[in-house]
């Protein structure tokens, strides 16, 4: 029986992850030594996309060249690595983008949301697993009116390792006081689904054109787990859950 349902943010509630590829293009151009285009950037954000920020930015870094401007700005920034200066230059045009309100509420996902709201309405616990900051987070389930839509949020503050490492859902799976078996996990990269199936959870993957390659290639579910058509969801998670009955 599934008594708890624990929801990724960026990129299934929420299209994050197309905003912050291109917060991430518009920063690669920015200190890329040589011409650049979003394409190329989102092509690689792709296969990236889900773990930690440090390895995000430093496999950017390294594919697009841009440790030496990086360096030439970390007085700037007070830091003391390439990546983390990227990271910096990053974040000024994620900030940018999320000042307005609007950009976010354009990018819900809302057949992900709607399950939100059914989850609720069954009495089922409803937890949040996020590697976005803590102050990000906020930001975006205030925007989106999700402020009281969870019984535990996480974010990345609260854990010692990102996802794929399951520490993530272990700790909302304990806040929520369920074992494991009885948490359904919605998910859409191959970092996070792999963080659910370590931690013994239950997982339907919602695929974006970001992760839609990765989880099919990497195979980590069975094909009936994997949504890419969102208004098929519902009867997934219906057979799912008819399953664990």
């Amino acid at each position: 029986m599934i008594r708890a349902m624990i929801f990724d943010l960026d990129g299934t509630l929420v299209q994050t992850e197309r905003l912050k590829a291109l917060s991430y293009a518009k920063a690669a151009a920015e200190l890329c030594p040589h011409e650049i285009g979003e394409g190329q950037v989102f092509e690689a954000f792709k296969k990236v996309v889900g773990l930690s920020r440090q390895e995000v930015a430093q496999k950017l870094v390294d594919e697009f060249d841009l440790g030496e401007k990086a360096a030439g700005r970390m007085v700037e920034f007070g830091v003391t690595t390439p990546w983390q200066a990227f990271i910096q230059v990053r974040l000024g045009h994620y900030d940018n983008m999320l000042a307005d309100p609007q950009v976010l509420l354009d990018h819900r996902w809302p057949h992900n949301l709607h399950l939100l709201e059914e989850a609720r309405r069954a009495n089922c616990l409803t937890g949040l697993a996020t590697m976005s900051s803590c102050r990000q987070a906020q930001r975006v389930l205030e925007i989106l009116d999700l402020r009281e839509a969870f019984d535990f949020v996480a974010t990345r503050d609260d854990v010692n390792q990102g996802k794929p490492d399951p520490e993530i859902y272990n700790l909302v799976a304990t806040e929520l006081g369920k074992p494991a078996d009885q948490c359904l996990v919605i998910e859409d990269s191959p970092a996070g689904v792999k963080a659910a199936l370590s931690a013994g959870m239950w997982c339907i993957a919602v695929t974006t054109p970001f992760t839609r390659l990765a989880i099919h290639e990497q195979r980590l579910l069975e094909e009936r787990w994997v949504v890419d058509a969102p208004e098929d969801l519902p009867t997934v998670v219906q057979e799912l859950l008819s399953a664990r009955e």
